[in-house]
């Protein structure tokens, strides 16, 4: 499959359909990491967005026959990524909160964790990236969800509205409404 590049996704998918199991391996390469970027910011934990993204490309792979070329692959494949990151922070809701008064001395195996000597620029870097990430995390879900797919994710408004399954005008309405919270919630890093 080493011309694999030359195909678009959809041209992969669809050999993908017909048995070819090269092409859902580039598939694969092509969408993890950035399917991994979408999910982490979307639940903002490293482990569970792998674990979601490893979900969706078993859906992919169980579920080849699901995708018809009347939409984007792109589309198909976040919007699998999306719901299921969706229902996962449906679950942790509903989870019990372990406060840190209900932690016992068998429990006591917390530690700091040393980042080293850095730099003041890069322990500014991340205080920035992590304060970005918590004022991420604050918006309401239908805010959340097209900020990070506009602003990290690059996709184009058509792509989120395809995705979400709502109009441009409200995919555009959400974007700016969201980054007007945004823009309050950091007003404080200018």
């Amino acid at each position: 499959m080493a011309d694999a590049v030359r195909y678009s996704d959809e041209e992969l998918i669809g050999r993908f359909q017909k048995g070819d199991e090269n092409a859902y391996s580039e598939l694969v390469k092509r969408y993890k990491d950035p399917l991994l970027n979408f999910v982490y910011r979307y639940v903002n934990d490293r482990d569970q967005a792998e674990d979601i993204v490893q979900d969706t490309m078993v859906k992919l792979f169980t579920h080849k026959h699901y995708y018809k070329e009347i939409a984007k692959f792109s589309t198909w494949i976040y919007t699998i990524a999306g719901n299921l990151a969706k229902t996962e922070l449906r679950k942790k809701k509903r989870q019990k909160t372990t406060h840190l008064s209900q932690i016992g001395p068998e429990d006591s195996e917390y530690q700091i964790p040393d980042h080293g000597s850095g730099t003041d620029e890069s322990i500014q870097s991340s205080f920035v990236e992590k304060r970005i990430q918590s004022a991420i995390q604050q918006l309401e879900p239908h805010f959340r969800t097209v900020i990070i797919m506009r602003d990290i994710q690059e996709l184009s408004y058509e792509e989120i509205s395809n995705i979400l399954n709502v109009p441009l005008g409200t995919v555009k309405s959400r974007i700016n409404r969201g980054r007007l919270e945004l823009q309050g919630e950091l007003k404080d890093l200018r």
